[in-house]
């Protein structure tokens, strides 16, 4: 249910969206009698809305013809950021539905100066990106608002989770920090049931609430990014790779993402630890860093990184000197 200062601003954008409406659709919209809408109308007025009521059949209550609020007075560079924003969230997925995005520029718009109005709708118009929006998995904006807020005060939450397998349970969380990352939302937390920190996915809580006590503070120096990073990189997926590579750690992490693999400093070199689902890819991605490498494991890996070593020789050959090579099997 709506808070009275919510529903007071439904009431304000159902005023501006529509030339006239009647108390029976302000009634059913925000779910409030007839009486509390007369009296919503009177608050409206009493800001300096000017609110006009039209008694009898086919009466309602508008808006002054002509009034509009204050313009939200942007510079360019501001204007940009907030244009910027909208657009992206909805490009990477982040957004309960489309129809989101395009009311929020509906109302950005509405209460922007023309002029500055016009560029931003030509930005909008205009604005496309070099990659392709990732499959993202967006939650309602009531959740994400609850977890930040619940972050902040540093209260526990409580909430229903299904896990990547399909099993159900419930979850009293600690909440330490929201993290966006190629469309999806996660919460590290602490998981008071399972004693530890972990990386939940937002889409996958049910019914998030907050809780009666006091959420457990993060350890010292604690990273939220970093955090579901390093979960991101221990994905239990069937193979788990170990590779020593003659690069040193700084350069390592700026060739792979925190995301991907685990990178510890070893003897001046790096080693690399990640989980995947395919050998040959992780072949690929190796032959990528542009260094030397020792496979630790699995040995399959050493198979693929091979096979490509061999497609490579046959297509960097000239034509006719090296028949390409079966991979192995």
């Amino acid at each position: 249910m709506l808070a009275p200062t919510a529903r007071l601003l439904e009431l304000l954008e159902i005023l501006q969206a529509q030339t006239l409406t009647t108390g029976s659709e302000i009634s059913e919209r925000l779910g409030i009698d007839g009486r509390t809408v007369r009296r919503y109308v009177a608050a409206l007025q009493a800001l300096g809305i000017p609110v006009e009521g039209q008694r009898g059949v086919g009466g309602g209550y508008r808006i002054r013809p002509g009034f509009r609020l204050p313009p939200l007075m942007l510079s360019d560079d501001e204007a940009v950021v907030v244009a910027l924003g909208v657009v992206a969230a909805g490009r990477l997925g982040l957004t309960a539905s489309p129809e989101t995005v395009e009311t929020a520029q509906t109302k950005i718009h509405r209460v922007l100066p023309d002029a500055l109005r016009r560029r931003v709708e030509a930005l909008e118009a205009t604005l496309d990106f070099t990659s392709s929006a990732p499959a993202g998995a967006p939650v309602a904006g009531e959740t994400v608002l609850l977890l930040a807020d619940a972050i902040r005060r540093r209260r526990r939450l409580r909430t229903g989770y299904r896990a990547y397998s399909g099993e159900e349970s419930r979850r009293e969380l600690s909440p330490h920090g929201l993290v966006v990352h190629s469309g999806r939302w996660y919460l590290a937390a602490f998981d008071h049931m399972r004693d530890d920190l972990r990386t939940f996915r937002v889409d996958r809580m049910r019914r998030p609430r907050v809780g009666e006590g006091a959420a457990l503070a993060p350890p010292g120096g604690f990273d939220a990014v970093a955090h579901v990073s390093r979960s991101l990189a221990r994905v239990p997926w069937p193979f788990e790779v170990e590779v020593l590579l003659d690069l040193p750690l700084a350069e390592a992490t700026q060739r792979l993402t925190a995301t991907l693999a685990e990178l510890v400093e070893e003897n001046g070199g790096t080693l690399l630890r990640m989980r995947v689902s395919s050998l040959d890819w992780t072949a690929s991605v190796l032959a990528g860093l542009r260094c030397d490498f020792v496979i630790r494991g699995p040995d399959e890996l050493r198979t693929s990184v091979t096979a490509l070593a061999r497609r490579l020789e046959a297509c960097a050959a000239p034509s006719g000197e090296v028949e390409p090579a079966a991979s192995p099997s």
